[in-house]
């Protein structure tokens, strides 16, 4: 691996880590149901990204190119069902703030 490569590869790993803790962070630090589902969001794009950068490093790329399609997928399809039980949280109470939702019953 040449120097430059080099370079490249420990600024892509970084940057995918420094993502994947915002996400973290994020999703530990909110009690809204929207802003959830945006820092699940994020972590499921830095997980992409660190396969992307497995299948570089392996020289598998045609690989992580079909995992990280797959995880785009169900990442929609969990969106898709996250977005449409906010909506209906928030048509039950009003609120999206998860102390709400503590407080349902049936």
């Amino acid at each position: 691996m040449t120097p430059q490569a080099a370079l490249i590869f420990g600024t892509f790993a970084v940057g995918a880590v420094l993502v994947l803790i915002v996400g973290f962070y994020s999703l530990l630090s909110t009690r809204n149901l929207i802003r959830s589902i945006i820092a699940l969001e994020v972590l499921t794009k830095s997980v992409t990204l660190l396969i992307i950068l497995a299948g570089y490093t392996t020289a598998q790329q045609a690989l992580a190119q079909s995992l990280a399609i797959t995880l785009i997928v169900i990442e929609v399809a969990v969106m898709v069902v996250g977005v449409g039980l906010v909506l209906r949280i928030h048509s039950q109470t009003g609120s999206i703030d998860t102390n709400t939702v503590e407080n349902i019953k049936g």
